[in-house]
This record gives C-alpha cells, structure tokens and sequence, in this order.
C-alpha cells in the first residue's frame, strides 16, 4: 500500500501539511494537517510497503512500545483509507 499519486508533503512552522497537486487537486479540496509522527507514518507510505513496516520503522523511530505503534499505524491507516487516499 502506498499515498495515492497527487499529493505531497510539506512543513510550514512547525507543522506538516498534505495538499493535493496536479489534477487530484480538483478532486480533492482541502489539505490534510499532521503532527509529527504523521507525517512519519505518510513518509514511509510514500513508497510502497506493508503496515508491518511502518510499525518497524515507527518503533525505530520513536521510544515507543510496539502495541502503541500497531495501533497509532492502523488508525491512521484507517483513516487514510476512509479519506481513499491510499492504493493498494
């Protein structure tokens, strides 16, 4: 699974930002606000991979236990999907 093509992220005073480009823009109104570890989460789904690798990287990451990251990568990955923001 991956971030659907059109969308990129950016950081603008301390916080990040996920707007669509291009023609997903006309679909697509609004832009999306991240903490930190969200858009550590939508950085690693940039790139094609598994929710296992996202908790691997998330635990690597942050001093966090594994049962705190397999439920903060499943929820915004539940997310991502309501929004149909993902390919899979």
């Amino acid at each position: 699974m991956k971030i659907k093509e059109g969308f990129i992220l950016r950081e603008v005073a301390d916080s990040f930002v996920a707007v669509a480009v291009g023609d997903t823009a006309a679909n697509f109104n609004g832009l999306i606000n991240l903490n930190e570890t969200g858009a550590f989460i939508w950085k690693q789904l940039e790139n094609d991979t598994t929710e296992e690798n996202v908790v691997a990287a998330l635990l690597e990451e942050y001093e966090i236990d594994k049962d705190t990251a397999t439920s903060a990568v499943a929820g915004f990955i539940q997310k991502l999907k309501e929004a149909k923001l993902l390919s899979e």
